[in-house]
């Protein structure tokens, strides 16, 4: 069989707004096409990285500000990168990701403050030669959003924690980098039924797809 190049898709979004979901119904649809499909999703992603997230979500601990959330977010992506997504990509994998950089633009850029020339520096130095060839941003408004995080069964996380005001400097960040990056990065109605989510998500990267497997 002939290996084709493997395609990187990150998948972002405030809070509630199904981005696993998707992820799990873009890998059916996608190994549909005969193609291998790896899900994985920041922070976290190995064992290493997955240690790393743990720190930086748990509420419990020590006070992290939000210059050390984004070191511990990119530390954690490096890590990620050399262990799981540049190896996939390599083996003809396409790598669908929830959350990657983009996130920590409208989380610890937009929604903490963070410079963005300091995020943009490191993401230089831990990526500048990979991003993702095509980025989903799933959009619903914020209070839609919380509301289904407090529908869920789990205890939910520091983020998870933040109010309205925090996540709609995220979204509104999202939206501009959709306005700037209009190639890569495709905006998703998130408040439809999860079988027209999906649907939509496959139209938005069936372009990707190799001869043979459309």
């Amino acid at each position: 069989m002939t290996i084709t190049a493997g395609k990187f898709i990150s998948l972002e979004g405030i809070e509630g707004a199904g981005k696993s979901t998707l992820a799990r119904a873009l890998q059916v649809a996608l190994r549909s096409h005969g193609l291998p499909v790896v899900l994985t999703r920041e922070p976290g992603g190995t064992v290493l990285a997955e240690r790393l997230r743990a720190i930086v979500l748990e509420r419990a601990g020590e006070h992290i500000n939000a210059g050390a959330e984004t070191l511990i977010m990119f530390a954690a992506r490096a890590i990620h990168l050399d262990n799981l997504i540049r190896p996939a990509l390599a083996a003809g994998s396409w790598v669908i990701c929830d959350r990657f950089t983009d996130a920590t633009r409208a989380y610890q850029g937009a929604g903490r403050g963070v410079r963005a020339e300091l995020i943009d520096s490191l993401a230089a130095a831990v990526h500048a030669d990979l991003w993702p060839h095509r980025t989903l941003v799933l959009d619903l408004p914020v209070e839609q959003g919380m509301r289904r995080v407090r529908q869920r069964q789990a205890t939910g996380d520091r983020f998870e924690d933040e109010d309205v005001r925090f996540f709609e400097r995220v979204r509104s960040c999202y939206l501009s980098l959709a306005a700037t990056e209009a190639t890569r990065i495709q905006m998703i109605d998130a408040t439809l039924a999860p079988e027209l989510v999906a649907q939509n998500a496959m139209a938005a990267i069936r372009d990707m797809l190799p001869a043979g497997h459309l």
